[in-house]
Formats: C-alpha cells, sequence, structure tokens
C-alpha cells in the first residue's frame, strides 16, 4: 500500500492546458474517486498517476518516491481500464497471469498469486474458460484479478464499469467496494457517474475544467457543496437554482445573506402541495413516474422550471397549479458568481 501526493500537477497537449495545477493528497489505503463531466481532465489525471503520459510540471509522489520520471512499469500501480483489454486466445488463468509471466515470475508463484486472486473475485470455476466464454461482469473480474495479481501499492479504475448494463454496474459496484474492504490498498476510481462516486469513495474530488472544484466525503458533498456547480453536480435529480428571491416563498421564515443572489434547493427536499397553499407557485408540466416517486416538473410564474420529487401519495396531475415550499435548513445561498455563501435555516 502507499500514499500519493500531487503538488502543483500540470499537463499540457500543445499550447492546451488539461490539468491546471492540482494539489492533492490521497491517504495509504483511502478510495478516491475523481468525478466530473467528461474533458474535465479526469482521465488524464489518472494517466499522469499511472506513467501513460509524462508530467509537464509539477511533482508526483507514490509512497516515498517522485515518480515523475519512474516508468509505468517501475511505479507500483496497476490499471484497470473501461474495456476489458483481455487476450482472446489466453484462458482466464493465462489473462491473469500474463503480466507476472512477462516480468519472469516461476510458474509455480505465478499460480500461487493467480489462485488467489481467483479465490478472492469468485473466478475459480472460471480459470479455464476463454473471454469469449464469459459475460461483461466476468470478463471485468478477470480484468480486476489480473491488477490484484501484480500485487501493486495503488489501484487506478478508470471508468470500469461504463460498458456494463445497469443491473451488473450495481453489482459490480458492490464488488469493488467489498474488494476494497479485503485487500485494503489505494484505490483511485474515475466515473462521470455522480452515483458510482457516492456510493464507493471514501472522497470526492469534482473536477472541472482540469481544476478541482471540491475534495470531500460524499456526505459532505451533497451537504455542503461550495459552489453551484458541485451542488449540480452532486445529487440526482440535480439541484434546482433559482433567484434568490424565491426563498422567502419556499421558506417561509427563513432568510438569505445579502450577498446571495442565487438560492439551491434538492427536488428531494420540495414538498407539493395544493394551490390553496402557502408556498411558491406553479403548474405541473410534467410528471416522471417511477414507482416509489414521481419527479415532477413545475414551471413558475417567472417562467423558470423547477424539480421536486413526490413520494406520498398519489401524484398532482399534469397542468395542475400547485405550491412548494422547502423542508426547513434545506436551502443554500449562492453569490453571483455561484460560490456558497450560507445555508439558511
Amino acid at each position: 500500500m502507499a500514499s500519493v501526493k500531487l503538488q502543483d500537477l500540470r499537463k499540457t497537449f500543445g499550447s492546451v492546458e488539461i490539468i491546471r495545477g492540482i494539489d492533492l493528497d490521497i491517504a495509504d489505503g483511502e478510495f478516491v474517486v475523481f468525478v466530473g463531466p467528461s474533458g474535465c481532465g479526469k482521465s488524464t489525471l489518472l494517466r499522469l498517476i499511472a506513467g501513460l503520459e509524462p508530467i509537464t510540471h509539477g511533482e508526483l509522489t507514490i509512497g516515498d518516491r517522485v515518480v515523475n520520471d519512474v516508468p509505468a512499469s517501475a511505479r507500483g500501480v496497476a490499471m484497470v481500464f473501461q474495456s476489458y483489454a483481455l487476450y482472446p486466445h489466453l484462458t482466464v488463468r493465462e489473462n491473469m497471469g500474463f503480466g507476472l509471466k512477462v516480468r519472469k515470475v516461476a510458474r509455480a508463484e505465478r499460480e500461487k498469486a493467480v489462485s488467489k486472486a481467483a479465490a478472492l473475485l469468485k473466478l475459480e470455476a472460471l480459470l479455464d474458460r476463454y473471454p469469449r466464454q464469459l459475460s461483461g461482469g466476468q470478463r471485468q473480474r478477470v480484468a480486476i484479478g489480473r491488477a490484484i495479481v501484480a500485487n501493486p501499492s495503488v489501484f487506478l479504475f478508470d471508468e470500469p464499469l461504463s460498458n456494463l448494463d445497469a443491473e451488473l454496474r450495481v453489482h459490480m459496484r458492490s464488488e469493488i467496494a467489498s474488494l476494497h474492504q479485503r485487500v485494503a490498498t489505494t484505490m483511485i476510481y474515475v466515473t462521470h457517474d455522480q452515483v458510482e462516486a457516492m456510493t464507493l469513495a471514501d472522497r470526492i474530488v469534482v473536477l472541472k475544467d482540469g481544476r478541482v472544484e471540491q475534495v470531500g466525503a460524499p456526505q459532505e458533498l451533497y451537504e455542503r457543496p461550495a459552489n453551484i456547480f458541485v451542488a449540480q453536480f452532486i445529487g440526482s435529480p440535480k439541484m434546482n437554482i433559482l433567484k434568490a428571491d424565491t426563498a422567502a416563498a419556499l421558506s417561509p421564515g427563513g432568510s438569505l445573506p445579502l450577498s446571495a443572489t442565487q438560492c439551491g434547493v434538492r427536488p428531494e427536499h420540495l414538498r407539493v402541495g395544493s394551490a390553496a397553499q402557502p408556498g411558491l407557485p406553479g403548474t405541473v408540466v410534467m410528471a416522471e413516474y417511477a414507482g416509489a416517486e414521481t419527479l415532477l416538473h413545475i414551471q413558475l410564474e417567472n417562467g423558470d422550471t423547477c424539480l421536486a420529487l413526490h413520494r406520498d401519495g398519489p401524484p398532482p396531475r399534469v397542468q395542475s397549479a400547485v405550491t412548494l415550499t422547502a423542508e426547513p435548513g434545506r436551502t443554500y445561498a449562492f453569490d453571483a458568481d455561484g460560490v456558497a455563501v450560507h445555508t439558511s435555516s
């Protein structure tokens, strides 16, 4: 196991700066997730750590070594990619042990390492099969097993579940979380899916345009977002952002600081009442039924659309007049630059 430290890390391709001065400390044994929209630099950052791209500026330390000029094969990291990258002509056993064979590790030692990883991932019955005989989830487990066999100090995952269907993604999330508990090795995981980030991470690093917007535990980012970008990226459905003057109608008795120009409230923290009740008035223009809850699209009198999750009883009909109120202490204030100012009570 090893800690990972990034100091003013930068990466440019020609005149274009992709990673723009990132400072980050990842503790030994920690599970950290890089999350952000496409093009934010999260996969590039992972490749810099792996040694697959040269660092333009800054310092990268793994354990007690500065590894800027250390080749990927000597950094003590193992990477699991979005594509399984299995050799089709090799069995599961041979795929998992291939890296050790290239390094000329003795056969008995290779077999022992493969057997141990296979038991960890419940692959014992599949060792003599070929990739074409496996499901998508089984192939991804083989790719993870190949990384485990390398016995790295740091595991790197680059969107490993994006090729799987929804049910398999849920299953593999629990597999990876369980793996981390068992091997207790530092893991850095890249995804664009904030649900994966929230369910897997000890800490989440939210990236935008090659910069870190906020670092924190999932609950911290959900409850205390540093700015509008984080507030809307973490949480599904995303947070509503409204003009500050709506706060009084949403939260009777609540108040926002004078510097606040925008008010945020999550759909799950809104309550939908009849038109006769106090609150922010609007009209239901769309309803997305999802069994236990219905996502309502509500058009406000100023033309803005607000999302609200309705869970209690039959939802109001489309085109019906309603009012919205926020749960106490669940509105957020942001200034003109989108920076969090204060959470009202």
